[in-house]
């Protein structure tokens, strides 16, 4: 097996929202909001949902960070190109949803594909107005 670098850095993209800036009240309206999004989308295709907060609490030696009341991520593909075999390792892509104390973040790894970004990055900056479904 041999190592190879495609991406010098992944870039992560962070938003937070404090509870009192969207009128959405939990992870689950969140992760519906992003679910809408995924599916409205014509090259975006819904993968699953992965409860992170639950399996953590599984593991004997799971650790959760304080304050985070629950943690999913949304996983879903664009796949608008699939120039080699090597940029599996990149995909599918995922959105990250916690739930804290004080309201939610999200992150999600910056994309080699620009329209997925812009995607990602729009979604994100309109869930504080959104109150269920993209537009």
């Amino acid at each position: 097996m041999k190592q190879t670098v495609l991406q010098e850095t992944f870039p992560v993209y962070v938003l937070e929202i404090d509870r009192e800036e969207t009128p959405l009240d939990s992870v689950d309206a969140v992760c519906g909001y992003f679910r809408a999004c995924i599916e409205a989308h014509p090259s975006a295709v819904f993968i699953a949902e992965f409860d992170h907060l639950r399996h953590t609490r599984s593991l004997p030696d799971g650790r959760i960070g304080e304050g985070i009341r629950a943690a999913r991520n949304l996983v879903f593909c664009f796949g608008i190109t699939l120039p080699n075999p090597q940029s599996l390792a990149m995909r599918p892509r995922s959105i990250g949803i916690a739930e804290t104390d004080d309201g939610f973040v999200i992150t999600f790894i910056e994309s080699p594909m620009p329209v997925a970004n812009a995607a990602m990055e729009d979604w994100a900056m309109r869930l504080p107005q959104s109150e269920a479904a993209p537009a």
